[in-house]
């Protein structure tokens, strides 16, 4: 099966694998969970991970056949190595990279605890939306349908494209700012700010959206999937990463389980989370 190459989970791995060396083979997943909106997992450590889940990637999914080649581990994802999920990273399976990225996310929370960073700073129960002031901005670029933020926008009468696949998650005068995905080319460069879905960590379109992007954009990062060590995101011009911690792995794996969003464990089994360089 065809690898799925991406360089900022390439080299966030890397540095989790550095740092953890031998332990890494013991660490284990206990639970691996696929929900309506969000999947995740819970480590031998304690610690839980969440993903986007990419319901829209699988069409084939739609009798046991099918399904059964869509995620061919169900039944055997109790108890696999971390190191197993960290290698489904690559795969163009999406159900297994989407596992994959939720162990890394909770891989993340582990090293957290236990080196606390000094180059960057964690900050528990806001939102990243919160922290931006639109009208600093003269154009402005949207990946994804991010409500709160296409919201945030339109009241202020912000000169902003919005870029998705479907433009039918979009409504009233935000549909007057959609622009196709594919259209990237045309928009992204002449950003100053740039607010990206965390799903293009998943789908691995992050990597070229970032290289479009002019070198003094205050770029964001924000969802689920974008939950884990900053390093190679800040050195590719990314400002601020927004996420979400899991505080009760359990409980929360309960609630995706059951078709939750975060409406259901915001400030229960999970917090909101910025994440952002410290000035020098």
């Amino acid at each position: 099966m065809e690898e799925v190459n991406n360089i900022l989970m390439e080299e966030s791995i890397f540095k989790l694998k550095e740092v953890f060396g031998e332990e890494l083979e013991k660490i284990t997943v206990e639970r691996a969970v696929f929900g309506l909106f969000f999947s995740g997992v819970k480590l031998s450590t304690g610690h839980g991970g969440l993903c986007f889940t990419p319901i829209k990637e699988m069409p084939e999914a739609v009798c046991c056949p099918s399904s059964a080649r869509a995620m061919p581990l169900s039944g055997r994802l109790k108890g696999r190595s971390v190191l197993a999920y960290l290698d489904d990273v690559k795969s163009s399976n999406p159900l297994k990279r989407t596992l994959g990225i939720a162990a890394l996310n909770a891989l993340s929370t582990y090293y957290w605890d236990l080196y606390p960073p000094k180059n960057y700073e964690i900050i528990m129960g806001e939102d990243a939306f919160d922290r931006i002031d639109v009208s600093k901005y003269k154009k402005s670029v949207v990946v994804g349908a991010l409500v709160p933020m296409l919201k945030k926008l339109t009241k202020a009468g912000a000169d902003y494209k919005v870029l998705e696949m479907d433009n039918r998650t979009l409504k009233g005068d935000e549909l007057l700012h959609y622009a196709p995905a594919d259209d990237g080319k045309k928009y992204v460069p002449d950003a100053d700010l740039l607010v990206i879905t965390g799903v293009t960590i998943l789908n691995n379109t992050l990597p070229d959206l970032l290289k479009m992007a002019k070198d003094d954009a205050h770029i964001i990062v924000t969802g689920p999937t974008a939950s884990m060590i900053p390093d190679a995101f800040f050195e590719r011009g990314v400002t601020l990463l927004g996420g979400i911690i899991v505080t009760k792995p359990d409980e929360l794996l309960d609630l995706i389980s059951e078709g939750g969003s975060g409406y259901h464990f915001f400030g229960k089994s999970a917090e909101r989370t910025i994440v952002r360089k410290v000035a020098p």
